[in-house]
């Protein structure tokens, strides 16, 4: 059977769109994870690669583009799961890592546990001699210091109402299947703009931000603490394993999600074990896209010009 990669880059406003940066990001992601993911690849390493790679870009909400919280300091999370063997892993309030879906990986594959958090992690990061995040950009710390200047600031800040508000929600991820037939997850985030220091978002909740079973993978995007209460990504899961095709179950998990917290919450993208796939979001945009391995590459989910 093909293989197939998708990929997002956040489900939200996106006010200050770059069209062509983003579509050249989810591209690339693209291409590098299906050449991680076909031949003697897996669904866990071409979800992974992809998801570095949006990590990586600098201009989305992961990685070395991650926001920062009320102190200034950037806090990051991030999800694998695989498929086939029922194991995640997962890391929470990361600093030192640039990939913190490597370091989510490494405690998938190298420890009993499923999620690690805070200086720990990153010591585990350290040890395993992984890259250092730089810190945070230029450009986040402009921003912050535009919000704080207006006012966004204070020890119980609502980071829910000021995500929808600022419209900010460029989480990141890449849901997978091979050619055996295994799918998988993988999941990054710098969290809320201006979040309270120490607040652990969806992407480090297995079944929240990111789930995968022997009948699809599932990653979601938005406000964390709504995907969180609606367990999203297991619902969307769940739905394809009752029979509906991918997209038929991205849509209604997010309807659901709907139902329960309102419109500008949250995006999904999903995928089958036979292949299947599909996406669907409650915000103004969500640029997606996927790519398999008999040559097709699409990209959807922009805001209109």
């Amino acid at each position: 059977m093909r293989s197939v990669l998708l990929v997002h880059a956040g489900a939200g406003t996106w006010k200050y769109l770059d069209r062509e940066s983003i579509i050249a990001t989810l591209e690339n992601a693209l291409e590098t994870g299906l050449r991680a993911l076909t031949g003697e690849g897996s669904a866990i390493a071409g979800a992974v690669e992809a998801t570095k790679v949006l990590e990586d870009s600098g201009i989305l909400n992961a990685g070395i583009g991650s926001v920062v919280d009320l102190s200034g300091h950037v806090s990051m999370d991030a999800g694998v799961m695989d498929g086939y063997t029922g194991r995640a892993g997962a890391v929470a309030s990361v600093t030192y890592p640039r990939n913190p879906v490597v370091l989510a990986l490494k405690v998938m594959e190298l420890t009993d546990h499923i999620l690690i958090a805070g200086s720990p992690a990153d010591d585990l990061a350290r040890r395993l001699g992984l890259e250092k995040h730089p810190g945070p950009s230029q450009k986040v710390l402009k921003r912050y210091k535009e919000y704080i200047m207006k006012g966004y600031s204070g020890p119980y800040v609502k980071s829910y109402e000021l995500a929808k508000k600022l419209g900010i929600g460029d989480t990141v991820g890449a849901v997978a299947v091979d050619s055996k037939g295994r799918v998988a997850a993988a999941v990054s985030t710098g969290g809320v703009m201006l979040k309270f220091p120490g607040r652990v978002g969806d992407s480090a909740i297995p079944g929240a931000g990111f789930y995968a079973n022997r009948a699809a993978a599932a990653v979601a995007t938005g406000i964390g603490e709504t995907i969180i209460e609606s367990f999203l990504t297991l619902s969307a899961v769940n739905l394809v394993a009752e029979g509906l095709s991918a997209s038929t179950a991205a849509k209604m998990s997010i309807m659901k999600h709907t139902s329960i917290s309102g419109p500008d919450t949250a995006g999904v993208i999903v995928v089958s074990s036979d292949g299947d796939f599909g996406a669907f979001f409650n915000t103004n945009a969500m640029p997606w896209g996927y790519i398999t391995s008999d040559g097709k590459l699409g990209i959807s989910g922009l805001p209109k010009k």
